[in-house]
């Protein structure tokens, strides 16, 4: 039995573009920056200064200047739309160590239950996996404070901290012993790709969101299949829920799996944003099948993976329309030390396709029997308050050929159909397997 190969990548990140935008970032405007229509006037300016300090006199409870302005600052870019947000400094190293991929801490993930902190995995060769530490486990103090009593997340927070700082814990292990370890944080990868091998040579890719090292990490996890002798039939990325990440690795992702023409293009009103990226020669697993599974959950760096693949024929599609997030959000560092999280373009498939509050339709579709199916009130792009529009310009979504309807979404079911309907040839040798997870 051949069990799940876990990948160590990089950390969620909700957006699209980061590391792209990270190359271009300045501290000062770029000279040709565009200028709104109209500029501030003095009295403009006083406007706001007076409600600011009418409501730093008179609000019912005292708040200081600083908290105030940053609500200030956030209100500004939450008004632009749902994606844009204001990092304050105290938050910004997080904020790019989770763009990294990356947190301080000692390896596990955990769960608050019964007061207390029940230890659910562990990450190979972390701090916890050096001490011992194993799922089951319930962490009772931190530091020499009683995990019970307080507030759950505030005691899972004490766990991190600066990387090379130490955090003692005590530790009651399931056969009810009592152990005391003294761990140094350190920095970690958490592991968001997976891989099984399946029944009849399927190969099965799990990406849970999109780091600026996932395409060296699916690569290397190909490469890594191939010296083992493992001849693949056919490839599954399941993408279902993957909410995007750094467009990075979601363009090398398609790079590899494309040998020319272009894979998705930006368009915003800085020069900078007018971006193209072309595949380049060479291509991973040529003339293999490859399914992609998406969901009303695949969003913003997910969709371009699909579109990208879709628009040259290199992948079927399988699944529900996805999530709609076409735009590109950068990180933009300001004096203070914080940044702001700011929609700068729109993404464009090969084709030309915007899919901005749209979404991916599948070329497979999954529904529950032929209706609209209840997600206990998952929205999409287009349920977002202040959402941007689609652009009228660009070209509609394409229209897939009539799929298949289903009652659920398993993944047998979906290669079965795929199968049934000659979509995915059979060329290669039937290879019996089966797979189990690894706990991360």
């Amino acid at each position: 039995m051949r069990k799940t190969k876990f990948i160590p990548a990089l950390a969620v990140v909700l957006i699209v573009g980061a590391a792209v935008a990270r190359g271009q970032e300045q501290r000062e405007p770029a000279a040709d920056a565009p200028r709104g229509s109209a500029q501030l006037t003095l009295d403009d300016l006083r406007t706001f200064t007076d409600v600011f300090n009418q409501v730093r006199r008179n609000y019912v409870e005292e708040i200081d200047d600083h908290s105030l302005l940053d609500s200030a600052i956030r209100g500004m870019l939450q008004e632009l739309d749902p994606h844009s947000a204001y990092i304050p400094g105290s938050d910004f190293q997080a904020f790019e160590d989770n763009s990294q991929g990356r947190y301080s801490g000692i390896g596990i993930d955990v769960q608050g239950k019964d007061g207390l902190i029940h230890v659910r995995a562990v990450i190979d060769d972390s701090p916890a996996d050096e001490a011992g530490l194993n799922p089951g486990d319930v962490i009772t103090i931190i530091d020499g404070k009683a995990v019970e009593g307080r507030a759950l997340q505030e005691a899972i927070d004490d766990l991190a901290g600066e990387p090379g700082t130490e955090v003692s814990i005590e530790v009651r292990t399931p056969d009810g012993q009592q152990r005391s370890l003294t761990l140094q944080r350190e920095y970690l990868q958490i592991p968001v790709l997976s891989f099984q091998l399946l029944e009849g040579g399927w190969g099965y890719f799990r990406i849970s969101v999109f780091h600026t090292e996932s395409g060296r990490d699916l690569g290397d996890s190909l490469a890594s299949i191939a010296a083992d002798d493992i001849e693949l039939r056919g490839l599954v990325i399941d993408l279902r829920d993957n909410p995007g990440g750094v467009l990075q690795g979601a363009v090398e992702i398609a790079d590899g799996f494309l040998d020319e023409g272009l894979i998705l293009t930006t368009r915003g009103r800085n020069a900078a944003m007018q971006m193209k990226f072309e595949a380049r020669p060479g291509q991973w697993l040529p003339g293999l099948p490859l399914m992609i599974l998406v969901d009303r959950g695949s969003a913003s760096a997910s969709e371009v993976l699909a579109g990208a693949l879709q628009d040259h024929r290199r992948a079927v599609i399988v699944g529900e329309r996805t999530f709609g997030k076409g735009s590109v959000q950068s990180v933009l560092p300001l004096r203070n030390g914080g940044g702001i999280k700011l929609t700068t373009a729109r993404y464009y498939t090969p084709s030309g396709r915007s899919i901005q509050a749209e979404g991916i339709e599948p070329d497979v579709i999954y529904e529950a029997g032929g209706k609209v199916r209840h997600h206990g009130g998952r929205s999409r792009e287009a349920d977002l308050d202040r959402h941007l529009s689609r652009d009228a310009a660009a070209r509609a979504p394409r229209q897939p050929e009539p799929g298949p309807v289903s009652e659920g979404f398993p993944l047998e079911e979906a290669l079965g159909v795929l199968e049934q309907a000659g979509i995915l040839a059979t060329t290669n040798p039937t290879q019996e397997s089966s797979a189990e997870a690894d706990r991360p």
